[in-house]
């Protein structure tokens, strides 16, 4: 005989929120879901993310191993 009440409740269209703005519906076992960060507004998904080399790393690296640089 089955356990009555063994698993959580399930919400087919639980909102999921940023920044107090509604970003889309999933399933859930919480009916709504607070989120910092989402593809919309991550920075490798939006482009605007940034690789720093501010001490010349990469040269440095491909210096020490002899490899060519490609980007040339």
């Amino acid at each position: 005989m089955p356990k009555q009440s063994l698993h959580p409740e399930w919400y087919p269209n639980a909102e999921v929120y940023c920044d107090g703005k509604l970003i889309m519906h999933i399933g859930s076992t919480k009916p709504k879901l607070n989120v910092d960060i989402w593809s919309g507004n991550h920075p490798f998904y939006t482009g605007s993310q940034k690789i720093l080399d501010t001490e010349g790393r990469v040269e440095r690296f491909m210096r020490k191993y002899g490899i060519e640089n490609q980007n040339e």
